[in-house]
Formats: structure tokens, C-alpha cells, sequence
């Protein structure tokens, strides 16, 4: 097979329009741009559908167009990734029916906080991850890097405030807030249920909390006016799991 050699080859000019920081190519193709040996290796073993991958070598069992290392280095999304540039089709939204514990990010911008909420909801098995609002896109490659992974086994979707309703489809929501009164995180009630987590500088919108059927705190001291959203996310998953630990044993 011979490498592809110039940027104006087709295939080539889809993979960089993938790799954009916007996300409507990859909203309408339905895949994602991602950068590595390690995190190829990751989606194979996770049983992501790789549908391309650009390689300067043969990779047995895998779709490879040979490229050169030069278009290799032009097309990928990330400088300190070499290696194979691939693309891999997004994962389907699960059924309602099997939602559990879901956790909603709202106006969460920062990639790495978006990957690190991925991360750790497939780490303590959340069911779906809400993107809603301005979030960072999940499928931007610095969030599929920060995710390590997670991003192809995460069910995960984006919606607005006014799709948010037909996502839950009737599982109570809680919004993580500073409110007075709210109640103490690790009090809050069984599963199934989701969660709200707003960024660090403004929170969850108004709109978002009259959605709520009520608020719950993080516990901290009175020097501290906020937490980081990813950290936030991470202590709110694990008081779901821990209360659906107590619940079944």
C-alpha cells in the first residue's frame, strides 16, 4: 500500500476537520479523532469501533492507510502524542430504563475536567454523563486524552436545559450547591437518582436548580469557597455508589 504523501488527500482533510476544536464535524460523522499507541491500544481492548487509523506502519488487525511522517505529525490533534492518529465512532445512549446513577455537568468547559469526570464515572460505574449547556466538547482530543480511555466505555450525551427532561425521563435530580439548607452529601437518597454539578466560578444556573428536586452540599471548611468541578463530580459519584453499597448489602 502506498502512503498518502500531500494534505489535500480527502481522507486526510476529514481527519483534521474531525480534530477541530469545533465539534460539529464530529457530531455530524458520528466519530472522533484520537492520538497514540497507549490510547489505540485502549479502544481495541475496550472494544471501541475503530474506523480509520493513520499509521507510518502496518498495525495487523486494524484499518490502516500508510501515511508519511509528515502528514502523520500535520494531522495529529495533540504535539506530545506519537504514534498512530485513528477515529472511532461514538458510543450509543443507553435505554432509560437502565439508568441508575447519572451525573450532570453543567457549563463544565475545561477538557480536563470533562475527562476526569469520564474517567472516574467509568471508574464507579455511572450509568450516562450529562453534558449540558457550555460544557467542553467530550469528544475534543485533549478530553479524550484527560479521560485515559474512559471516553470508549462512558455512556455519555449532550443536550440543553430544555432536553434534559427527556434524558432523565423521571429520575429525581439533585443539584450540588453551596444553598444554605441543603442537604449533607453523603445523606442523599438511594439510587436511582442523578446528580448536577455546575463549574467552579458560577455553579448551576438558576434554570438548572428549579429543575431540582433538592439540593445537597459538600461538606468543607469555611476557608474554602469552592471545589474544583472534576473533584466535585468524583466526591459526588462516590457518595451514589457508596449509598447503593449500603442499600444492596
Amino acid at each position: 500500500m502506498e502512503a498518502i504523501r500531500s494534505r489535500q488527500n480527502e481522507l486526510i482533510k476529514r481527519f483534521i476537520a474531525l480534530a477541530s476544536d469545533g465539534d460539529k464535524a464530529r457530531q455530524a460523522a458520528g466519530e472522533y479523532v484520537c492520538a497514540g499507541a497507549t490510547l489505540l491500544a485502549e479502544a481495541a481492548a475496550s472494544g471501541a469501533e475503530v474506523t480509520c487509523v493513520l499509521s507510518t506502519e502496518e498495525l495487523p488487525g486494524l484499518p490502516v492507510r500508510l501515511v508519511t511522517p509528515e502528514i502523520l505529525k500535520a494531522v495529529s490533534p495533540l504535539r506530545n502524542a506519537p504514534g498512530p492518529v485513528f477515529t472511532v465512532k461514538m458510543r450509543p445512549i443507553p435505554p432509560a430504563a437502565e439508568l441508575k446513577r447519572v451525573v450532570v455537568l453543567e457549563n463544565v468547559q475545561d477538557p480536563g475536567n470533562v475527562g476526569t469526570v469520564l474517567r472516574t464515572a467509568d471508574a464507579f460505574g455511572v450509568d450516562l454523563v450529562v453534558l449540558c449547556g457550555a460544557c467542553a466538547d467530550p469528544y475534543n482530543p485533549k478530553t479524550v486524552r484527560a479521560s485515559m480511555g474512559a471516553v470508549f466505555r462512558q455512556s455519555l450525551v449532550k443536550t440543553d436545559l430544555a432536553g434534559l427532561d427527556g434524558v432523565l425521563r423521571g429520575l429525581p435530580l439533585y443539584g450540588a450547591a453551596l444553598a444554605p439548607g441543603g442537604l449533607d452529601v453523603r445523606d442523599l437518597p438511594p439510587e436511582p437518582l442523578a446528580v448536577a454539578v455546575g463549574n467552579e466560578g458560577k455553579g448551576l444556573t438558576a434554570e438548572m436548580l428549579a429543575r431540582c428536586a433538592g439540593i445537597c452540599r459538600i461538606p468543607m471548611g469555611p476557608r474554602t469557597e469552592s471545589l474544583n468541578a472534576g473533584v466535585a463530580a468524583a466526591i459526588v459519584m462516590w457518595e451514589m455508589i457508596r449509598g447503593g453499597m449500603e442499600q444492596n448489602g
